[in-house]
């Protein structure tokens, strides 16, 4: 049981929210398109607030559906793991060639149901690093980096080799935001010039 769970946690991680969002409603692939990410962020950039809204809701529940199987199904195991092999899912899914996200909502959703005070802290650092930068790929970032230094040297959840591991996913999966940074053409949040990204929707209103 505990195996198959895994599996469908990564199933349901699988699910290309954006990407389906995208090719119904504007006929395009989001892959294609601004950032190139296929998660809430770009998809506000490329096909605005409504999609951004369906899409973040989406790939938060993912997380909470996967964290949840355990209970679901009375296996003694930690809701976590399920939730963040769906993060992995959401990153690398099989149903859309395993280009994916990266792994924010999906984290977010897979700690709502698993550890609470950790979404608390994560997406706490996450909004203030923005705020702060106005750069979202260090927001993204810091949500690995604030669980690791979370579990290290407060709470001892002992599970500081997973966060480890998922700070440094979340590097690699940021790693062309890191390389335009460091050449100076990483947007930020604020650049009026997002805009022009902006793709309308084909016959259909959102």
């Amino acid at each position: 049981m505990f195996w198959l769970l895994l599996l469908a946690s990564y199933l349901i991680g699988s699910f290309p929210t954006a990407l389906i969002v995208g090719r119904i409603f504007f006929g395009v692939d989001i892959r294609d398109h601004g950032s190139k990410n296929p998660g809430a962020t770009n998809t506000l950039r490329v096909l605005g607030k409504k999609s951004a809204i369906i899409v973040l809701l989406f790939d938060l529940a993912k997380g909470a559906l996967a964290a949840s199987l355990p209970l679901l199904f009375q296996l003694d195991a930690e809701p976590l793991y399920f939730g963040l092999v769906a993060v992995i899912g959401h990153c690398f899914p099989i149903f859309a060639g395993f280009r994916g996200g990266k792994a924010i909502a999906t984290t977010a959703g897979a700690l709502l149901v698993s550890n609470f005070p950790l979404l608390v802290i994560a997406y706490v650092s996450f909004f203030l690093v923005i705020f702060l930068t106005k750069y979202v790929f260090f927001g993204s970032i810091s949500v690995g980096l604030s669980l690791l230094v979370y579990d290290y040297f407060i709470e001892k959840l002992h599970f500081e080799l997973i966060f480890l591991l998922f700070l440094l996913l979340l590097i690699f999966l940021h790693r062309s935001n890191i390389r335009n940074f460091i050449l100076g053409i990483e947007p930020k949040i604020n650049d009026k010039n997002l805009i022009n990204d902006r793709i309308p929707p084909k016959n259909i209103k959102m």
